[in-house]
Parts: structure tokens; C-alpha cells; sequence
């Protein structure tokens, strides 16, 4: 049988438990995951790793190729995540990465440092010289060949 009504378990370390709602409050000093997400609203559900930008029917919609409206690249499990109460509304919404590591879908060749911008279709790029707003993070890995693939990128530090 499980824990029914508000049961809690507090300890003088600043941790509290409530298994009924299964809800863990604690300060933490590590976490498991790499970045730090905020929800937005968007047109439809993105899988991680996929470039957003600013615009559509929501708040976010799929990347243009070089657009300066870049939002960035859908979380794949955020170690903290901002305006979570978004998820309950009812709304489509995704996690957007804002600091840290994240997988992110590129297509091309890039080589780890290189800025990276939206490609289009949800993809990112390498460039040399991007426009300003542009860039969604910097490559923390070697990609050679041509075709479509993710790599893990740092977001937030350009």
C-alpha cells in the first residue's frame, strides 16, 4: 500500500520528504545531468537536441537556417529547470537549454570550438563569423563527415 494524506519526513540536514506527493526538497551541490533549462511554450513537441527559435504560434517553433532569433537547443534532461510549472498548464512546452552541456543536432563538419548556428530544420551548423543573436553555443566535439548527426555542445558560455 502506499502513503496516503500529507506524511513527511524532515531531518536536521535540510532535507524533507513527503511521500505522498513524492516531492524531495533539498540544497543541492551536484547534480547528475549538465545543464539548465527553461520552459517554454512552443507550436509543438521537439525531441532534445533539436535548434528553437523565437517565433510561431507560441513563444518557440523549429530553427531557420542562420536566424538572429536562435532560443536554443531542446534539453534532454536539465539538472535544474526554470518556469517547470509550465509543464502542468496544459500547454505544448519544451525545456531550452541556457547553461552547460547538451546534445544538439548538426549537420556538416565541425571541429570542437567552433560557434554554432541554426542550420535549419532543427539542426545547427559550424560558422566562422556569425551574426550577432545567432549563436546557440560552442562544439565540445570533433564531427568529420558531411551528414547529419549530435554532438554534445556548451550553451551559455559563447
Amino acid at each position: 500500500d502506499g502513503a496516503t494524506g500529507n506524511q513527511a519526513l524532515e531531518t536536521d540536514a535540510g532535507i524533507t520528504y513527503n511521500p505522498s506527493t513524492n516531492v524531495l526538497s533539498t540544497t543541492a551541490s551536484q547534480a547528475q545531468y549538465a545543464d539548465l533549462a527553461e520552459y517554454y511554450t512552443s507550436d509543438k513537441s521537439y525531441e532534445a537536441g533539436t535548434v528553437v527559435m523565437f517565433g510561431g504560434e507560441k513563444e518557440v517553433t523549429i530553427g531557420e537556417r542562420a536566424t538572429p532569433k536562435v532560443a536554443g537547443v531542446v534539453s534532454s534532461q536539465p539538472a535544474y529547470q526554470m518556469n517547470a510549472k509550465l509543464v502542468d498548464s496544459g500547454e505544448t512546452c519544451v525545456a531550452i537549454a541556457l547553461q552547460g552541456r547538451v546534445p544538439c543536432k548538426v549537420t556538416g563538419a565541425i571541429a570542437k570550438g567552433d560557434m554554432l548556428v541554426a542550420a535549419g530544420n532543427g539542426m545547427a551548423r559550424a560558422e566562422e563569423n556569425p551574426a550577432m543573436g545567432s549563436v546557440i553555443g560552442k562544439a565540445l566535439e570533433d564531427k568529420d563527415t558531411d551528414d547529419r548527426g549530435v554532438i554534445e555542445v556548451v550553451v551559455g558560455r559563447v
